[in-house]
């Protein structure tokens, strides 16, 4: 492993994190309103907890009671009069239903003096779930949509019917009160209707969205989900208020700030990135051998949510088979290319994501593994562990998609 390089990535990571932290944001959108009635607040997402305690933090015995639904591992302390639940994710379970019920039983008869204060961040697609359906088939339903590589607007998008909070409804339980929404984006393009699955955004999706979905993908569902993904879901809301503060384009320029500050000359080559992992991987690489002779030190950022086609059985995420397809490309070079969650977690690992450079492939032979066959096996995680090539940071508090990187000494 170079050396200079792990460390240069090491603070890339770490200062680019920092800096989309959702706790002004939160404060900035709460700064000089003023609310007559109940103040209620419900978080959900992988940032809900750092969101919920920024609130709190900023406006003290205010907010009367709030409840948190995050990431198992995601709760960092007890917040005063605050109710937090760790639950499933990517994957819905019992707790996701029931953290999302103390929510629903939170925002009950309010009248229109009332504001719920809703912190939304990714992940809380997941997280924040009251089922239509038996919550065995909602699990069924996204792991098959997880499974075949379908793109997050589009696992939302059949989502959002098959839920009693999502695609508007939640704000609708909502009513008479104010719901006033600050959202973390982790979607391209920040649509609000998509972020979370939209729990108080009108859906711009449709009926006939959701069906062909599940026509493209062959998705095995009852006759009770299939009716339910042909009703159409609220497209007016005339009780929300929305503030997006944060997004994967802040992610991409702190990464700039810091590549600029080692020495390199930054190239944000899109926060749009949206392809499969492996093939975003193989794109870097081929521009490290493009650039591999300059002379100055390149950074090459690319920054959006790649996904996974899962052909095999073993264990990684998005970063980290990124990183793992760009070795072969960048052996015997002096480059890197790393790629990170910014919520500290990828796919169902403790990694963050992933790390290679010029030397990785010839360790990774000498560990006896075969890259082609470890991404076909989708074990990225036990390969890059085998050198020392995952990015550890523990969850975040944050949650504004991925950032990847190409560095070019």
């Amino acid at each position: 492993m170079n050396t200079l390089l792990h460390e240069h990535a090491d603070r890339i990571v770490r200062e680019a994190i920092a800096a989309v932290q959702p706790d002004a944001a939160v404060q900035r959108a709460l700064s000089g309103r003023s609310y007559p009635g109940r103040l209620l607040l419900v978080a959900t997402g992988k940032a809900a907890w750092q969101m919920a305690k920024a609130a709190s933090d900023f406006m003290g015995d205010r907010i009367e009671k709030g409840v948190v639904v995050t990431k198992y591992d995601h709760v960092m302390g007890p917040i005063a009069n605050f109710d937090c639940f760790e639950a499933g994710h990517p994957v819905p379970d019992e707790n996701s239903f029931k953290g999302t019920q103390a929510a629903l039983d939170l925002v009950s008869d309010l009248t229109d003096r009332d504001t719920v204060l809703f912190l939304l961040s990714g992940g809380g697609s997941a997280l924040f779930e009251a089922p239509l359906v038996k919550g065995e088939e909602l699990q069924d339903i996204t792991g098959q949509l997880l499974a075949c590589g379908a793109d997050i607007v589009e696992i939302n998008t059949i989502r959002k019917r098959l839920s009693r909070v999502k695609g508007g409804r939640f704000a609708q339980l909502c009513w008479p009160a104010r719901v006033e929404a600050v959202i973390l984006s982790d979607i391209l393009g920040d649509p609000l209707d998509m972020i979370a699955s939209g729990p108080a955004c009108p859906d711009s999706s449709t009926a006939e969205d959701a069906l062909r979905i599940a026509a493209k993908y062959n998705l095995r569902l009852s006759d009770e989900a299939r009716k339910l993904l042909e009703i159409e879901t609220p497209k007016t809301l005339d009780n929300v208020t929305t503030w997006i503060n944060g997004s994967v384009r802040e992610l991409c320029a702190a990464a700039e700030v810091t590549c600029r500050a080692l020495g390199y000359e930054p190239i944000v080559l899109t926060d749009q990135l949206c392809c499969q992992a492996k093939e975003a991987g193989s794109f870097l690489a081929s521009i490290v051998k493009t650039h591999a002779a300059a002379d100055r030190p390149l950074a090459f950022i690319a920054g959006g949510e790649t996904v996974v086609k899962l052909t095999g059985h073993g264990l990684g995420g998005r970063n980290q088979e990124l990183a793992l397809a760009a070795a072969p490309g960048i052996a015997g070079l002096k480059a890197a290319v790393f790629s990170v969650g910014s919520d500290g977690t990828d796919g169902p690992t403790d990694a963050a994501g992933g790390y290679a450079d010029g030397e990785t492939l010839a360790e990774l032979k000498a560990q006896g593994l075969n890259v082609d066959a470890v991404l076909q096996d989708n074990d990225a995680y036990h390969a890059l562990k085998a050198v020392g090539g995952l990015i550890m940071t523990g969850p975040t508090g944050t949650n504004v998609n991925d950032v990847a990187v190409a560095l070019v000494r």
